[in-house]
């Protein structure tokens, strides 16, 4: 390896891109391609990088299979930061071999890093905690270490496990200042805000708080009885009852827990249950049926009681009955959680992300553009949309969590 290509490596490495193109940016050859497309990638020019990126990998002969596989590294990471998630496993995976092959540990480390990177993107949390426990960070230099920080937090973030995020934050932060990498450093430093923000709303005796990560973890245990939007779950310290399948029954508990120790007419259930503009006798008699369905499922937990005028809820042993609240009220927010981290994505990444349809996708897209939400930026299949980050907001608790049994 030449001097130049050697320079604008170290200068990458260092987190100075513009640096790596001075050295670089007049070369046509393999290395020097590769590095343009990872300058290119740092600076934000992600579609020039992965182009570059790809004619790198082209340009390398072959018997230079490691460089290659390096190449494909690089291209999935351009993606995963384009939010492109619909890239095939099986080229990162091959190129995982050839380096651990080819005694690269560190690059193959950075790969399966990918790997598990979209795994939490895309909610599969148990298969990203499980590869993640094959690797011990203490092997790897500081910027590595930093990158399996942030994924130890990530992954506990999305738990509402807010202790273990903290540590790992804390841990994130002592290794990035030794990695000496600001694009890094800013990393960890947003996580850090989203963290603190409030992330939640609290709703116990007509009042309504704000509530940080730690104070929803905490809530989970304690012996209230806790009607949980965020999960769409009813729990108290002994017993959960999941309700994220049955839609309608969480509707009626939420407006119960809403209202009590007061109850709520029927009516009022009709119309927020099913959604009726003009109520008749047939929506009584399902109501019926949705209160009889709502009892049985919460028998463990709490009854519901006939009153003159509607329904009211009576937990046993008389607990105080709190509502949790997802931060923002909006229909489409885990869509809006989702760019809310400040990057372009293609309709097909958020569906893969949400695990929705593409096309139940394109909808809430539309209402939220036609809103002034969000924004499209270019056409057909290059269109991305993003947005700017909710302001002041955790949006953890607005992404959709794995329902029982998936």
């Amino acid at each position: 390896m030449d001097s130049l290509i050697t320079a604008a490596a170290r200068a990458l490495a260092a987190g100075d891109p513009l640096c790596a193109l001075n050295w670089v940016a007049l070369r046509e050859d393999a290395p020097a391609l590769a590095l343009r497309g990872i300058a290119m990638a740092q600076l934000g020019e992600l579609d020039r990088a992965r182009v570059l990126v790809r004619r790198a990998a082209r340009a390398f002969g072959p018997k230079e299979a490691v460089a290659r596989a390096k190449c494909i590294v690089a291209e999935t990471e351009i993606a995963l930061a384009s939010r492109d998630l619909s890239w095939p496993a099986a080229p990162l995976d091959a190129a995982r071999v050839t380096l651990e092959q080819h005694g690269d540990r560190l690059n193959a480390a950075h790969a399966r890093y990918l790997e598990i990177r979209r795994l939490l993107l895309i909610g599969h949390l148990d298969e990203a905690e499980f590869t993640l426990a094959e690797f011990d960070p203490d092997l790897f230099p500081p910027a590595l270490r930093t990158a399996h920080e942030l994924v130890v937090a990530g992954i506990a973030i999305r738990r509402l496990h807010a202790k273990t995020a903290l540590a790992a934050l804390a841990r994130a932060q002592q290794v990035a200042h030794r990695a000496a990498i600001p694009a890094l450093t800013a990393e960890v430093e947003n996580v850090s805000r989203t963290l603190n923000a409030p992330a939640a709303r609290l709703l116990a005796n007509g009042k309504e708080r704000m509530l940080r990560l730690e104070d929803v973890e905490a809530l989970q245990t304690s012996n209230a009885f806790l009607v949980d939007a965020c999960s769409h779950a009813v729990r108290d310290e002994h017993n959960a009852v999941s309700l994220a399948k049955r839609p309608v029954l969480f509707v009626l508990v939420r407006a119960l827990g809403e209202a009590w120790p007061a109850d709520v007419p029927r009516d009022t259930l009709i119309a927020v249950a099913f959604r009726a503009k003009f109520i008749d006798e047939s929506h009584r008699a399902r109501l019926r049926v949705e209160i009889g369905r709502l009892r049985k499922a919460l028998r463990a937990l709490a009854k519901i009681t006939a009153t003159r005028r509607g329904f009211s809820l009576l937990p046993h042993d008389k607990r105080l009955v709190m509502v949790l609240k997802r931060p923002v009220d909006e229909r489409y927010g885990a869509v809006l959680a989702l760019l809310a981290d400040g990057q372009s994505w293609s309709s097909s990444s958020l569906a893969l992300a949400l695990g929705a349809s593409q096309r139940t996708v394109q909808r809430a897209l539309d209402t939220l553009a036609a809103n002034g939400k969000v924004q499209s930026l270019g056409h057909g299949r290059a269109r991305r949309w993003m947005t700017p980050p909710i302001p002041g907001f955790t949006t953890a608790l607005l992404l959709p969590t794995p329902l029982p049994g998936d």
